[in-house]
């Protein structure tokens, strides 16, 4: 169970990264703080995505490593088809781990000032669109 704890607070810890001014132990004293009212939700997500990425990797080592068919054009292709998806899955969970954040902050009646976040993000994608408003308050929405 540690093991899922500190690691749901590792990949919290890499949004508030990337989207505030914390980082390394403050990231991680950050999305603990802002984790703490919504770990069930967050362990469930974790679990889920893990044991997806288990069934893929299953799957894989079923099909492609041990070869259950002896065609080598299938085991290509199915080799093909687990990188996709876990591919997927990762981009997914990336997806997943932002919305996990802008829900606890929420949770937790932070503002989340979208100009701030046009700076940040101008940073990593070079142009970004200008944003209407300058906070966005998700109190309304029960999630």
């Amino acid at each position: 169970m540690g093991v899922v704890y500190i690691s749901i607070i590792w990949r919290l810890a890499s949004v508030v990264t990337v989207l505030e001014d914390s980082y390394g132990i403050q990231a991680m004293k950050r999305s603990k703080a802002l984790i703490k009212d919504k770990m069930g939700v967050a362990i469930g997500i974790f679990l889920l995505l893990n044991i997806v990425f288990g069934g893929i990797l299953l799957v894989f080592e079923m099909f492609v490593v041990f070869g259950v068919y002896e065609s080598i054009a299938m085991r290509v292709g199915l080799g093909i088809g687990c990188f996709l998806l876990l591919v997927s899955l990762i981009l997914i969970g990336l997806i997943v781990q932002t919305v996990l954040y802008f829900v606890c902050k929420s949770y937790h009646h932070e503002i989340i000032d979208k100009s701030s976040l046009e700076y940040r993000l101008e940073v990593y994608l070079g142009e970004y669109v200008d944003l209407k408003a300058n906070n966005v308050q998700l109190e309304e929405f029960h999630v």
